[in-house]
């Protein structure tokens, strides 16, 4: 929490008598000596160290809140029957896989109720690098909300992929002095950290004095000791209650992910509650959350309606989004409405509902935005597509002779297989025989074929393989949002169809598309770095729920979001089975395996 010899660090250089002035103000404002500039009055306030509701008044002087109790204020706000809590903060999320501009989404999302940010931009890195993060630390700079970033530890994600750039140690260096720069992302190379790999041991020993977020949720009770024992604080992997319970145990605090793809709140939260566990080990996350289901369903406030559902307390709930991860990362600042806390408040009109009625950030007020010259909000107009450094478009760049380079030949009477599971991002290995046609796999029923192609410097490298559970018929889907080097990934029933998609990636610069039965590509371009829109939000939230409809009438099955679970096959550090470009990738075996 600031205290008075901190509060605004924005005073920085000023005289000492000038900073007196500032906090006499401050303190004539907490003392009611004058009227504070904002006063929400009436409302059920939230304290998050007793848990308490009381009503009360907040005032807020500078977008800092001075006092909790009876106030005047310049403006007043008459918030009666309502609840005031603290800002919502989302512990991990990568801006990219919202597929339209950071800055644009922070603004939604923060509509939303969540002011508070943490960053991982390495799906950017590991296409453009350094220029990738610069455009994500550039685009937030001037949101209204708290942005910080953790620097990407795994570009690439293990030292055989194929991705655009590599940033290691000596690039993060150049970082460190940023203020915003909070620490180090998930490091998602496992078996690097339990081997002690010199490149590894040199970033987390770079960043043993901050916080450093993981990704092993599915390691065993050994290996998670010693995962923890480098230092790394954090873990958004886990699946099962029973692999977040291990990681409790072994102090590292688990941000419970409800993303588009990857939803495990349930199997957590179903857990926490049964077992009566305390909530002060845990955070909420979004992870990959597309901006359609972010207006269908919320952000942050979505993950707590959810736990509050499933029978959590809904003052616990609001702590683990809010208060209990402002800890974790040391945020002294955030996470409580309390005096010395920045103004980051929302107004609910439904506790158990989270129904978020007003959202403020430093006690300004967030708003949809109007058009200056129409008054308009954004949702009813056009809106300019955004600019972008030149040096982030035209990523894709692809080389394949044909349809005839994606026939996969089947010696054998059986294959290995990847086997999606619906609302997760794990895969299952599982070998059957598959229907094949002149030596070569004939794809039919349930049995697809999967494609990842190198989309970075064009070396002609595919890998091929057959999957199981997407549903999809009479067409192909494609996308360059591949996680996390961002090769571009196509599935299947047929050969001209799956190369038409690629054709179509090619020509755009990289996005999403469905391809029906030899008809015209339906297309979502996402021309920066082959994975974020220069569209407004409304008209890819459009978009995307056409294409959406569109893969469920050719029967991909409503529990699953193809375009998620797609981007996440090629991701060879997530269990069990993997497709890169250089082909099928065993995790848990850490090898690449035969799929014949």
């Amino acid at each position: 929490m600031k205290d008075w010899n901190q509060t605004e660090q924005k005073q920085t250089g000023q005289n000492q008598a000038e900073r007196r002035r500032y906090h006499k103000g401050l303190a004539d404002a907490a003392l009611g000596r004058k009227k504070a500039e904002l006063v929400l009055k009436g409302g059920q306030v939230f304290h998050v160290f007793t848990g308490e509701f009381l009503e009360a008044d907040v005032a807020v002087e500078d977008g800092i809140i001075v006092g909790i109790g009876s106030y005047s204020g310049m403006e007043e706000v008459d918030v009666s029957g309502k609840y005031i809590v603290p800002g919502f903060l989302d512990a991990h999320l990568h801006l990219e896989s919202t597929l339209v501009n950071p800055a644009e989404l922070i603004h939604q999302a923060g509509m939303k109720g969540t002011t508070t940010f943490l960053v991982d931009p390495h799906e950017a890195a590991n296409v453009s690098g350094r220029a990738g993060i610069d455009y994500i630390l550039k685009e937030t700079e001037q949101s209204q909300a708290d942005v910080y970033v953790m620097l990407p530890s795994c570009v690439p994600a293990a030292e055989f992929e194929d991705n655009g750039c590599r940033f290691d140690a000596a690039d993060m260096r150049e970082y460190l002095e940023n203020p915003r720069i909070l620490g180090l992302g998930e490091v998602m190379d496992c078996r690097a950290v339990l081997e002690t790999s010199p490149g590894m041991m040199e970033k987390l020993e770079l960043f043993s004095e901050r916080v450093m977020d993981g990704h092993a949720g599915y390691l065993g009770e050994k290996e998670t000791d010693c995962y923890r024992l480098s230092g790394i604080r954090t873990d958004h992997e886990c699946c099962t209650f029973e692999d977040a319970l291990r990681e409790v145990r072994a102090g590292l605090q688990v941000l419970i992910r409800e993303g588009t793809g990857a939803k495990n709140l349930e199997a957590i939260v179903k857990g926490v509650v049964e077992h009566h566990l305390p909530g002060h080990s845990f955070g909420f996350c979004t992870d990959d959350k597309h901006i359609d289901e972010i207006q269908r369903e919320g952000h942050i406030n979505a993950n707590v309606r959810k736990a509050i559902a499933l029978g959590m307390d809904p003052a616990e709930a609001i702590k683990i989004a809010s208060w209990y991860p402002a800890v974790c990362y040391g945020l002294k600042h955030v996470g409580a409405v309390a005096p010395g806390y920045d103004a980051n408040l929302v107004v609910l009109s439904d506790l158990r509902q989270v129904q978020v009625e007003a959202v403020y950030y430093h006690g300004s007020r967030i708003e949809e935005q109007p058009d200056v010259e129409t008054g308009k909000a954004a949702e009813s107009r056009e809106v300019a597509e955004f600019p972008v450094p030149e040096n982030l478009l035209h990523t894709v760049h692809i080389r394949i002779s044909g349809p005839e380079a994606l026939r996969l030949p089947i010696s054998g009477e059986t294959a290995r297989i990847i086997q999606v599971i619906p609302g997760q991002i794990l895969t299952e290995s599982i070998e059957e025989a598959v229907p094949k046609k002149d030596g070569c796999f004939c794809p039919e029923g349930d049995y697809l074929k999967i494609a990842v192609l190198e989309r970075h410097h064009g070396t002609g490298k595919i890998g091929l393989g057959i999957i199981k559970g997407f549903g999809l018929k009479h067409g192909a889907i494609a996308s360059t949002v591949g996680h996390d080097s961002h090769n571009l990934i196509v599935i299947g029933d047929n050969d001209t169809d799956m190369y038409r998609a690629v054709q179509e990636l090619s020509r755009c610069g990289g996005g999403y598309t469905v391809v029906e039965n030899e008809k015209e590509p339906h297309t979502l371009p996402l021309e920066v770095m082959g994975l974020i829109s220069r569209k407004p939000y409304q008209e890819v939230r459009a978009r995307l729920h056409e294409m959406l409809e569109q893969t469920r009438r050719m029967g991909v099955p409503g529990t699953l979001d193809p375009f998620i679970t797609m981007s996440f096959l090629a991701l060879p550090v997530i269990p069990k089975l993997r497709i890169t470009p250089r082909g099928l990738y065993d995790v848990l075996a850490g090898r690449f395996a035969d799929p014949v």
